[in-house]
């Protein structure tokens, strides 16, 4: 080898034969009819024809192929054009065989004024000499290793290269098995590969494998080997030739992008913070390492502002306090951990202090010594464990995103005999890095998610009361902590003379803005509802207020990117009188509530359905019907039922069958109602609103005609005084002595007949004096000298409250007091 090398090295003629020798070519000069007019020896000897046989003759004979005009014509115009062609064309010996040859045409020429063509030849599969030097270069210098094996597999020639990748020299290789030599290489499997290539004769391309060689026995390296048959003069397979090629880089970039890829599609699947700490320890262990900790911040568990450890006050040596978010290993329990999941911990390798987690860069320790002084002093328990455990490799990690800290991300190997290296810490920086902004997304998301959620309890009723009239219960659910909460809503109004006002109402929407939106009606609900307004014309007020609020929304250009403004909402709102024992009501695109007679039998009233609120355009009407005593009303909102997309007829169905026959504690029968119908979480907010009426008795209401004759002032003004004293309330006789007098004078002077006077003895003292004039009374602030005008405002100062409401046959003026 020695000699060739020295021979490779001293330059030798071009002569026939040699790589890129073009001297022994056939050649023919073609006239522009395609007639031959030159042909040389070499053409001669190519196709046995000698030149009389040839010249003056069409070169259409010579070829053994099926006349293609087109393709002639093409390769003429682009010879013309000053261009060359080559190709392979199929030419006819002399003595009648087809011969394969690889053609030349040059570009056009002329010779004594006519066109003409100069073509060469030269049969395929002529075996070319190559030079020694280039020989020489291609089998000892070519990165690819390569050896020569015979029909038993023993080896008969192999290249510098291939041995340098084995580590065997040559001589311990020749004549041997690679199954012998490194069987840790998938020796067997690459014999059973050069088997079936003798066999077959089919070629094996581009195998890739893991394995070692003695040359770095301590890491491992990917090969990409190709596989052939050699042939002899005779044609038979006479051994197979392999060539290897160390791709340990291209495998590792490739199995970093595919792991990278993974952990993005497996870390991070939901927007809780623990669960994605855990789901970065789960997939670590053990493609990675065979034990991994996640440990957060607190304010980062707590949803807080991070970073409160770093501030000036801290002491230099403080830890940043964490707590254990996630830990995995291959060991059953995880035994190696100190702290469980929840714990507290400031862990952080030492060294390192907190500005291991401000300067965010990555801790290699690639050989891990437990009975080191620092471990022992530091970490003394964590010291004991690594010794245990044989853990002898560490990588620590910081989790930043958006320039917050998070935490730390430990990864120990100790069944793993293979130390971390430094390519190890740009895949788990890698790593780490995605998983840190799903954890910064989560935590994101969970702050907004319970401020969203505290906001929409804050504004719905903390305690609903229903006086004597109702007995109430309700049950709130928000949605998925994916969906966000929404705007769904309910309140018990207590309005005068006994009545109640129920409400339940559903904004489009889900988040911050939803709760708020739902927030404004509610208040102006109650605020409507305090005007002692008709369930319809309150919808009509209501219709208007979301319109205005959508209007001024949209027109909010200072709003920021991607929020919406107010689109509408539905709503229910509902009267019940237990003198009547009538309930008046209205909605706004909203289900129908459902009302469970004392019998058992369930009923859905379906007052006119009335536009979502927010479209503006249409009518509200209000529907009035009869509920018996201990009759159960409930009003709820579509997600009861899984959603506006889902069958509503089906979940009304359902939640009738639920509340047939239910009797006993209203607040027991909500949480069961719930249960049964939402099993799971919704992705719209539930709420129902349930309510058992009582009726208020013959004995607690009395009521008198009043003559529009101020004599009769005196008259009606002590039955009622009488009728106080006889319900027991003789400490309010003289206060409402004085409200029924002011009262029925005001009407006998100011309004129009009938007036009537009522009494009611509920949860408080009303007394009510109904005319047919629609003319509003009007608080007056009377100066020392007027002789009137103070009958309203001493009312006001008597009564707990006082108001008026209006009447299909008029006006009625109230006022209550609170029994003692």
């Amino acid at each position: 080898m020695d000699s060739a090398r020295e021979a490779s090295e001293v330059p030798t003629p071009a002569g026939p034969g040699d790589l890129l020798d073009a001297s022994t070519d056939a050649a023919a000069i073609l006239s522009e009819d395609g007639a031959v007019i030159g042909w040389t020896r070499q053409a001669e000897e190519l196709l046995g024809r000698p030149a009389p046989g040839v010249v003056g003759r069409s070169a259409a004979e010579l070829v053994a192929m099926p006349r293609d005009p087109a393709r002639v014509a093409a390769v003429a115009a682009r010879c013309r054009a000053g261009m060359g062609w080559s190709g392979v064309v199929s030419l006819r010996h002399a003595d009648g065989r087809a011969l394969d040859a690889d053609l030349r045409v040059s570009a056009s020429f002329r010779v004594g004024g006519a066109e003409c063509f100069l073509v060469s030849a030269r049969e395929r599969g002529r075996r070319w000499a190559v030079g020694q030097s280039v020989l020489d270069g291609f089998l000892t210098r070519s990165p690819v290793g390569m050896a020569v094996m015979d029909l038993e597999l023993r080896y008969v020639w192999l290249n510098d290269t291939l041995e340098r990748f084995g580590g065997v020299p040559r001589e311990q290789r020749l004549g041997r098995r690679l199954s012998e030599l490194l069987p840790g290489l998938q020796a067997v499997t690459l014999e059973n590969l050069m088997r079936r290539v003798l066999e077959t004769g089919d070629p094996v391309t581009d195998y890739e494998y893991l394995g070692w060689s003695w040359a770095d026995p301590h890491r491992r390296h990917a090969y990409s080997t190709s596989f052939f048959p050699l042939e002899g003069a005779d044609g038979c397979v006479t051994g197979v030739c392999y060539m290897v090629q160390d791709v340990t880089e291209r495998w590792t970039a490739r199995q970093l992008l595919s792991l990278v890829n993974d952990a993005g599609a497996r870390v991070g699947t939901t927007l809780d913070v623990m669960r994605t700490a855990q789901e970065l320890a789960d997939f670590c262990v053990p493609r990675f390492a065979d034990f991994v900790v996640v440990d957060l911040l607190e304010p980062v568990l707590s949803t807080e502002e991070h970073g409160t450890w770093l501030t000036d006050a801290a002491p230099p040596a403080a830890r940043p306090v964490m707590r254990r978010a996630g830990m995995s290993s291959v060991r059953e329990g995880c035994p190696e951990a100190v702290a469980r999941l929840g714990d507290s911990v400031d862990f952080v390798p030492p060294p390192h202090g907190a500005n291991l987690l401000i300067d965010g860069e990555p801790i290699l320790i690639p050989v891990l010594d437990g009975s080191d002084d620092l471990w022992t002093a530091e970490q003394p328990e964590r010291a004991a464990r690594i010794d245990a455990f044989g853990m002898h490799s560490l990588i620590s990690v910081p989790l930043r995103a958006r320039d917050t800290a998070l935490g730390l991300a430990t990864f120990v190997r100790s069944l793993n005999p293979v130390s971390f290296q430094p390519d190890d810490v740009l895949l788990a920086r890698e790593i780490v890095a995605r998983a840190a902004l799903c954890v910064d997304n989560a935590r994101r998301y969970t702050r907004e998610h319970t401020a969203a959620v505290t906001l929409q309890r804050s504004l719905l009723p903390h305690a609903l009361a229903g006086g004597t009239a109702l007995e109430v219960a309700s049950s709130y659910l928000p949605a998925g902590p994916t969906d966000g909460v929404g705007g769904d809503w309910f309140d018990v109004i207590p309005l005068s003379g006994a009545r109640v006002g129920l409400v339940v109402g559903d904004v489009v929407g889900h988040g911050i803005a939803a709760a708020a939106s739902m927030g404004r009606l509610r208040t102006a609900v109650q605020t409507l509802a305090d005007m002692e307004m008709p369930p319809d014309e309150l919808l009509a007020h209501l219709d208007d207020l979301v319109l205005r609020l959508s209007a001024e929304r949209t027109g909010d250009t200072t709003a920021p990117q991607g929020s919406t403004g107010l689109l509408g909402a539905t709503c229910l709102y509902a009267v019940y009188d237990p003198v009547s024992r009538r309930c008046t009501m209205a909605r706004a695109g909203h289900p129908p509530p459902v009302v469970v007679a004392p019998d058992g039998r369930v009923s859905f009233p379906e007052p006119p359905a009335g536009p979502p609120l927010g479209l503006g355009g249409m009518a509200f009407e209000a529907t009035e019907i009869e509920l018996a005593e201990n009759s159960l009303l409930g009003l709820y909102t579509n997600g009861l039922f899984g959603g506006a997309d889902q069958d509503m007829e089906q979940g009304m169905a359902r939640l009738a069958e639920v509340l047939a026959g239910a009797g006993g504690d209203l607040d027991g029968l909500c949480t069961a109602v719930v249960r049964r119908l939402v099993p799971v979480p919704r992705s719209d907010d539930i709420a129902l609103l349930l309510a058992r009426t009582h009726a208020l008795g013959p004995d607690r209401v009395v009521s008198w005609d009043v003559p529009a004759d101020p004599a009769a002032v005196a008259d009606v003004r002590a039955r009622a005084t009488r009728q106080v004293e006889a319900w027991g309330l003789g400490e309010l006789a003289t206060t409402s002595e004085l409200i029924v007098s002011e009262l029925v004078t005001n009407a006998v002077r100011y309004a129009t007949p009938p007036i009537r006077l009522r009494l009611l003895f509920d949860a408080r003292l009303t007394c009510e004096v109904a005319d047919a004039s629609s003319t509003a009374p009007r608080l007056r602030h009377a100066r020392i000298t007027d002789e009137g005008g103070r009958g309203l405002f001493l009312v006001a100062q008597l009564a707990h409250r006082w108001g008026a409401r209006y009447t299909a046959d008029g006006k009625i003026i109230w006022a209550e007091q609170e029994i003692p």
